[in-house]
């Protein structure tokens, strides 16, 4: 049992404000496995005024002190890499290979990108008459998720830390063991007193009274379009940056070659990882609409391969990670039904032998038409929609089709045609065949947000820029 209930505050773990302790739940065993505070809008401006203390030394570091930091950070994650796998795989109910793994992985990785970038990142340049400076917007308040909770801390901290900002963290309440963790990372790291806090609580408590702050410079928050809009709104009096990632409905161009039913089954796996609790999962499949039955043939193969269960074990997927997504997903499998797409694999109710735990069915639904719920709503669960195209151009227009432009897909042989394609999808992100890439700008188009995360793009998010005229 876990009871993390003190907050990182200015250096110190110090008891909230006020007493009120919420329990954590293992969404694959329904039982209680900790606990935690809630903060408030009085625990926030502690952490921020602390926060706003630290930025006046550690703005002025070097480059040199901040990459002694970051390397120091970096031998601290790989102390605990065990310890926060598990803390991913009880709370979110990630299967340990997967937590163990892309999790932590990311976690790790997005440090060192951030130290090879800081070593060769220019803070000043002359142009002319005039020096372009590159300056810390100041503190940051960030607000992340559980879907990919290490991720999207690494990719908010290490950069806002290497370019010499100070900053508030509230991580997710249904995940937040792994950002415990984290923060004792941190301490432990000799990050100095006040330039990384932690408060734990839920939207309305902590992330209402981060993105409103008078005294935060900057909010950058990952979760739905939904609570983006809320965020945006409620940073306007204060005339904030506000950087976000918000939702997606990605889709994923099959090409018509003879890589098909592999690029089908390929697209299928990979839209169940992590139970399909990813912003980017490319859960509209395009396929050739001549070849609608083969790819119903190679998903549901490719589906039913994919075989949910105990994250300690070897599952493919586990649990998604609460009953209220499951609900969520229960309704739109629902829906889909109802709505006259064809069911090929999955469907309604828990996997049979898995009553206990929010489990879900690989579920693939086909003959998808893109004005149903199915391929409108971000679904969050593994659920995918395939639909049928007349020809490239008609595939280009049902990809953009949607509110969306977070991420995309186009797989198989056909390499040039993939690239000419890429070009006129309009999303933040575009894989052919798998493509992958840390130094790859992340962020979307559209309702999925604005600004951009992960390498150098994300050292920009973070920086003011400052014209000295006269100078050369």
């Amino acid at each position: 049992m876990r009871n993390c209930t003190k907050f990182y505050i200015d250096g110190q773990w110090v008891d909230p404000v006020e007493e009120n302790t919420q329990p954590v739940e293992n969404p694959a065993t329904e039982e209680t496995i900790g606990h935690i505070s809630f903060g408030t809008k009085a625990d926030v401006d502690k952490a921020v005024a602390a926060a706003r203390r630290a930025f006046e030394s550690f703005s002025q570091t070097s480059k040199e002190e901040r990459l002694t930091l970051l390397r120091a950070i970096q031998a601290e994650i790989e102390n605990r890499k065990e310890e926060l796998a598990t803390a991913v795989s009880d709370e979110m109910g990630a299967p340990m290979s997967l937590a163990s793994g892309p999790h932590v992985g990311l976690l790790a990785g997005h440090c060192q990108k951030a130290i090879e970038i800081l070593e060769g990142f220019a803070f000043e340049r002359q142009d002319g008459p005039t020096l372009h400076v590159w300056e810390p917007v100041g503190v940051v308040g960030m607000i992340t998720p559980w879907n990919w909770p290490l991720n999207q801390i690494a990719c908010k901290v290490f950069p806002a830390l290497a370019t010499g900002n100070t900053m508030v963290l509230k991580p997710s309440e249904i995940a937040p063991f792994n950002a415990y963790i984290f923060a004792e990372i941190m301490d432990a790291a000799g990050v100095p007193a006040g330039v990384f806090n932690l408060v734990n609580g839920d939207g309305p408590g902590v992330g209402e009274a981060i993105s409103g702050h008078p005294d935060i410079d900057m909010v950058s928050f990952t979760g739905s379009t939904r609570a983006g809009i809320l965020i945006a709104k409620n940073a306007a009096d204060t005339v904030k940056r506000v950087a976000q990632e918000l939702g997606g409905k990605s889709p994923n161009i099959v090409l018509d070659d003879s890589a098909f039913t592999q690029s089908v089954a390929k697209g299928t796996v990979a839209m169940m990882g992590n139970s399909g609790q990813t912003c980017t999962a490319p859960s509209r499949m395009l396929v050739p609409q001549g070849r609608m039955e083969e790819a119903k043939a190679a998903a549901k193969e490719a589906a039913e391969g994919v075989i949910p269960g105990d994250p300690k074990g070897n599952a493919a997927i586990g649990p998604v990670v609460s009953r209220t997504q499951w609900d969520k997903i229960q309704g739109l499998i629902e829906k889909g039904i109802e709505e006259g797409a064809t069911l090929v694999a999955g469907g309604p109710g828990k996997p049979e032998g898995l009553e206990t735990g929010h489990y879900v069915k690989p579920t693939v639904f086909a003959d998808v038409e893109n004005d149903m719920t199915i391929a409108r709503e971000e679904i969050f669960g593994p659920v995918l929609c395939i639909l049928g195209y007349e020809d490239y151009d008609d595939a280009i227009r049902i990809a953009n089709d949607t509110e969306y432009g977070l991420a995309s897909a186009i797989t198989g042989e056909d390499v040039e045609t993939a690239r000419k394609l890429a070009k006129r999808i309009r999303a933040g992100r575009v894989a052919i065949n798998g493509g992958y890439d840390l130094n790859a700008a992340f962020g979307g188009y559209k309702k999925s947000g604005n600004g951009r995360e992960w390498g150098e793009w994300g050292f920009h998010d973070f920086l003011e820029v400052k014209a000295v005229m006269g100078h050369g």
